[in-house]
């Protein structure tokens, strides 16, 4: 039942969520076993890095690859410890180098840029898709230059980005696209897996994301050249170049961003239940939908035809204005309900120190200042906000708590936005 006559916590009220709510774990007694088994083995890693058959890794990386392949029908997957390695390679596989720019997305996780910086290449923010906060493909399109080598589209959130007309520019213009798929495993684009419609894919295994193995990542591609790159990457690569003819690669300086026996073992595990940990997801992405419809103010996240969003977490924008109070003011009265509520995803990266002050050969490697992106701008500041209750075990029991908060703010946003005090 919906509360909107009891005082919000924020002025004096009691809480709606009084009691802490429980964190999202996603490890069972099959990954416990599984990496029982491992520990038996005695082998917790089985890279040699020099060329021969443990220049692939052992058993159970092999393994894994294996299966994540077949799941995603690739030709090609690859695991490595961390998705900000699996970006880094991804970009050395697409030849990124001193001089060369990477379009990239201005919201996002850090590491989505980073690479590209370790990669020695120069990244370029372009603004976002208000509906997504997913790049947007005609702002890539004006920031193609010649220096232009590649692309990088993060499915934000859990939804995918409009890939498939990423992958036209991107494969009109010669440039590599790669699909930051770190939030989305088990996400489609039209009816396509998403992480598999770029030329590269990245997924994360980190233990925040839907499946995860403490910290890990797998990049996918269904080109050999490609694939045999971030292998080079991944594992002290300038050793087996001259031993495996690879000259045409002698370009790649090798790091060692191998995943362990132990954590492809969980990994394969996880996988195999991709689908039983994104259903709960769904079914309470899909209430709130239909609980927030009823408020104006606020917009949910639009899924396509064709498209799956698969929720990492679950987007709210407000219309502050409609509202009568403030994003942050409405967050904060949320979170005084003891609501699991988030504001300001991450703040434009091009606005970290690090983006503003790295130079490169003398000259300030990104000089975009506050404004550059409006959308970003705007979203950050004004009006996306998020929740991560599609996380939560049971978190289905607590929607209707969730629609209550929500109303409740809503309902005396006029007290709320002159203050603390009424």
């Amino acid at each position: 039942m919906v509360i909107t006559t009891e005082k919000p916590a924020l002025l004096g009220g009691s809480k709606v969520f009084p009691e802490p709510l429980p964190r999202y774990i996603s490890i069972s007694s099959q990954e416990t076993e599984a990496a029982i088994q491992v520990l038996k083995s005695g082998i917790l890693s089985d890279y040699i890095g020099a060329a021969g058959l443990y220049f692939m890794g052992g058993k159970q990386v092999r393994t894994l690859e294996e299966q994540w392949a077949k799941y995603f029908n690739v030709r090609h997957a690859l695991s490595v410890n961390s998705a900000t390695s699996g970006l880094h390679a991804a970009a050395i596989a697409a030849g990124v180098n001193f001089g060369d720019e990477v379009i990239v997305p201005p919201q996002t996780m850090s590491a989505t840029a980073t690479a590209v910086v370790i990669a020695n290449g120069t990244p370029v923010f372009v603004d976002q898709e208000e509906t997504t906060c997913c790049i947007d493909p005609e702002a890539v399109e004006r920031a193609i230059s010649p220096r232009t080598k590649a692309i990088i589209a993060v499915n934000l959130f859990g939804g995918p980005a409009q890939l498939l007309r990423l992958r036209e520019l991107a494969d009109r213009h010669g440039l590599i696209l790669i699909e930051d798929n770190s939030q989305a495993p088990g996400g489609q684009h039209q009816g396509r897996w998403l992480g598999t419609i770029g030329h590269l894919g990245v997924f994360s295994l980190n233990c925040h994301k839907t499946i995860q193995c403490g910290e890990g990542g797998i990049v996918v591609t269904n080109d050999d050249r490609l694939a045999r790159r971030v292998a080079l990457v991944r594992n002290h690569g300038e050793n087996a170049i001259e031993a495996e003819n690879w000259d045409e690669d002698a370009d790649i300086v090798g790091y060692n961003y191998r995943l362990t026996e132990l954590q492809a073992a969980i990994a394969q595990v996880q996988l195999q239940r991709l689908e039983e940990l994104t259903q709960p997801r769904l079914k309470i992405a899909e209430a709130l939908d239909q609980g927030l419809s009823e408020f104006k103010a606020l917009r949910t996240a639009k899924v396509g035809s064709g498209d799956r969003h698969v929720y990492y977490t679950y987007p709210i924008w407000i219309d502050p204005q409609q509202a009568g109070l403030s994003r942050d003011r409405f967050v904060e009265a949320l979170q005084a309900e003891g609501c699991p509520v988030t504001g300001r995803y991450v703040r434009p990266l091009y606005r970290l120190p690090l983006f503003q002050k790295l130079q490169q050969e003398g000259k300030t490697i990104v000089s975009h200042l506050t404004g550059v992106c409006p959308i970003a701008e705007k979203t950050y500041n004004e009006t996306l906000l998020s929740t991560t209750l599609i996380q939560i075990p049971g978190g289905i029991d607590l929607v209707d708590r969730f629609i209550a908060c929500v109303a409740k703010v809503l309902a005396h946003a006029e007290e709320l936005s002159r203050g603390k005090d009424e």
